[in-house]
């Protein structure tokens, strides 16, 4: 039996997807992400911050370059990497990376539009809360079709 890689966090970016356009037109996209964890000590609350490096491939870097952004909430799965490289004095480091296979953006809708929802409204209107966390189609009686 092999083994299982298996990484899942959720997190808030570290600042916007880096990306990066290699040979043969291939699309690299990478950032920080951090989770955080709190914990009592001594009666007092701690938070914790880790900082994973996120790497994202092809597609998946496209979207993310797209729709990603500094202090965005999202759902991350992929598989821990490290690999090695020789920085200018010739000295060998490694570097931990998770390579994403998927991700989900978290929060509401309206963090990930390109313009707020209130930009298209006529003034003196409010949108409707309704409108904003539309789940899908539903039958007269307001039942899901599931």
């Amino acid at each position: 039996m092999s083994g299982i890689n298996k990484v899942i966090l959720v997190g808030h970016l570290g600042k916007d997807p880096e990306v990066r356009h290699l040979e043969g037109g291939v699309t690299v996209a990478s950032f920080p992400l951090a989770t955080s964890e709190t914990y009592n000590k001594d009666g007092k609350r701690v938070e914790q911050t880790e900082w994973h490096n996120i790497v994202l491939w092809r597609g998946l870097a496209e979207v993310a370059s797209k729709y990603l952004q500094k202090g965005k909430l999202v759902y991350i799965e992929g598989k821990l990497r490290t690999r090695s490289f020789e920085d200018k004095e010739k000295v060998k480091k490694y570097v931990t990376e998770i390579v994403a296979e998927n991700f989900t953006m978290l929060g509401r809708k309206s963090d990930f539009e390109q313009s707020p929802v209130t930009a298209a409204l006529p003034q003196n209107t409010e949108p409707k809360i309704q409108d904003e966390f539309t789940i899908g189609p539903s039958d007269e009686n307001g039942d899901l079709p599931f």
